[in-house]
């Protein structure tokens, strides 16, 4: 077949026939990208890549868009095995195109097994039908998955330091030479001057990522477009099967990537959730310090995919108009992710069953801010993974004075961590002891960042019932351990009392007032009964 001779849309509308197919067509209809053509028929999709060459990826020839036919399948079943069938040939003529029977191959397409479209999670989202927790499970697979999946080799070029800036450098070419606008062109040229300046002060931690392993065969492509929840389950589909480089990154890379296309849709709150569950799971909160870099870059990906369909042959105004205003929303979001955010230090302090996870977990996203649990961190020092138990008898197991001084200690590193990478951070551990508190002032103090104690209290009786009713979760505290705190309180001392802030969980939560006080307190104004 000659390559001059290739798909374009006319053909695409000759396969859409439904007495084409070999198994029944409900309602058959096309949905169009940049790259591809995806035939939707009731059961099954027929994605039909384009003919094009845009730097970044080469459909250009038939050999080519058969491998990355192949390729699409194998990557896409480490996530969606169930979704992923096949890659058919098209046989036939450009005339005459068919999908059965015998004839020249003129085309290939990957096989799918279609889900409702309302299941994608960016429709659901537009909905308001996407609960908190589902970012949990997506948090949860997408951690596991980067846990299993190929590491690169230190030796090779995946994920150094050079090809991190290359699609950087890319994508501010293409949006300068395709995007005219006065106003973008002066953002763009501010925006450059910051990824360069990045670039330069983490270049050495790139690569130190690369040599820890962080750099591994991810998904590449994670926005909400690809990803569904069906049957209360998490799907992530439609990974980067064009370009390797695109797909061998750090998985810091790929998780910014949602969490800026989050931010986009104004669900900052979900962002958090995912971001905190995503690292509570896998542990790297190290990584953080890439993180604004990677959440420009992944805005001006989505800027630069908008400003390529603006300027393709057959775009309607509508879709145009569309495509020119996520230019400017992107390219105001790359900015916004480049500002520098003002880091503080919240500890918490409580017993058992006093709400510190609970209030913490919606402190996360309202303040934006990075949660470290010392219950997951005691668990993960000690090799257990989160759903496993770590009960034992008292000052015993992973619970031994030595063991609890190691966690906090891990915290301390951890928190100063987040901190360097520039987000506020909640440290929720029961932090009863003064000597377990003393270390995480003075970091606050040597780095110059705000210090709250959030201290959560309720009544003797509202504890124990809390936790004889509450499930099984990755706190091990019982009602033994709850009395021997009882038992112990200490009131914190006449030093620390300017820096607390007191959490009654007995009564109804007041968000917007407790969200106050801390400002407040943050910035050390005085606080008012009001």
């Amino acid at each position: 077949m000659s390559e001059a001779n290739v798909f374009s849309r006319l053909q695409i509308e000759r396969l859409m026939q439904p007495s084409l197919f070999a198994h029944p067509v409900e309602n058959i209809r096309l949905v169009e990208t940049h790259i591809s053509w995806v035939i939707l028929t009731g059961s099954f999709a027929y994605k039909i890549k384009k003919p094009v060459d845009l730097g970044f990826l080469d459909f250009s020839t038939l050999e080519k868009r058969h491998f990355y036919c192949e390729e699409e399948i194998r990557l896409n079943r480490r996530l969606a095995a169930d979704y992923y069938l096949d890659v058919v040939p098209i046989r036939g003529s450009l005339e005459a195109p068919h999908w059965d029977g015998e004839g020249e191959v003129i085309e290939y397409a990957v096989k799918m097994r279609q889900f409702p479209q309302y299941a994608q999670l960016d429709r659901l989202l537009a909905k308001g039908e996407i609960v908190p927790g589902c970012m949990d499970e997506f948090a949860s697979l997408l951690a596991g998955f980067h846990d299993r999946v190929a590491v690169a080799e230190v030796s090779g070029d995946h994920g150094s330091p050079e090809q991190v800036y290359q699609p950087v450098a890319e994508n501010l070419s293409v949006l300068k030479r395709l995007d005219e606008k006065p106003a973008h062109q002066a953002l763009l040229s501010r925006l450059e001057q910051w990824c360069q300046r990045t670039f330069t002060r983490l270049e050495k931690f790139i690569l130190q990522r690369k040599q820890e392993g962080f750099v591994r065969e991810c998904h590449g492509d994670l926005h909400q477009r690809n990803m569904a929840w069906i049957d209360n389950r998490p799907l992530v589909f439609d990974c980067i099967e064009f370009n390797p480089a695109l797909r061998w990154i750090d998985v810091i890379s790929e998780i910014a990537f949602l969490v800026m296309d989050l931010l986009h849709k104004q669900q900052p709150n979900l962002a958090w959730r995912f971001l905190n569950a995503y690292l509570e799971h896998s542990g790297g909160y190290e990584g953080l310090r890439l993180l604004p870099f990677y959440l420009v870059y992944r805005a001006m990906v989505r800027a630069k995919i908008a400003v390529i369909r603006v300027n393709q042959p057959g775009v309607g105004s509508k879709e145009k108009q569309e495509a020119e205003t996520e230019i400017s929303e992107y390219l105001r979001l790359a900015e916004q992710c480049s500002q520098q955010r003002q880091p503080m230090l919240i500890i918490t302090r409580g017993m058992s069953a006093s709400g510190k996870s609970t209030i913490s977990s919606l402190l996360l996203e309202a303040l934006q801010a990075v949660r470290i649990r010392s219950d997951v961190e005691r668990k993960r020092l000690f090799g257990l993974s989160l759903a496993d138990s770590g009960r034992a008898p008292f000052n015993a197991g992973i619970y031994t004075n030595a063991a609890g001084k190691k966690t906090y200690h891990r915290l301390l590193q951890l928190a100063e961590s987040v901190i360097e990478a520039g987000f506020p951070v909640i440290v929720d551990a029961a932090f009863l002891e003064t000597e377990q508190r003393q270390p995480f002032q003075r970091l606050a103090t040597r780095l110059g960042v705000p210090y709250l104690i959030l201290e959560f209290r309720a009544s003797p009786e509202t504890l124990r019932d809390r936790i004889q009713k509450r499930g099984k979760g990755v706190s091990d505290a019982d009602l033994g351990i709850l009395e021997r705190q009882l038992q112990n309180w200490q009131e914190a001392g006449a030093e620390e009392r300017s820096s607390l802030v007191t959490v009654n969980t007995g009564q109804d939560l007041d968000m917007k007032k407790l969200l106050g006080q801390i400002q407040r307190q943050a910035l050390k104004i005085p606080l008012t009964d009001s």
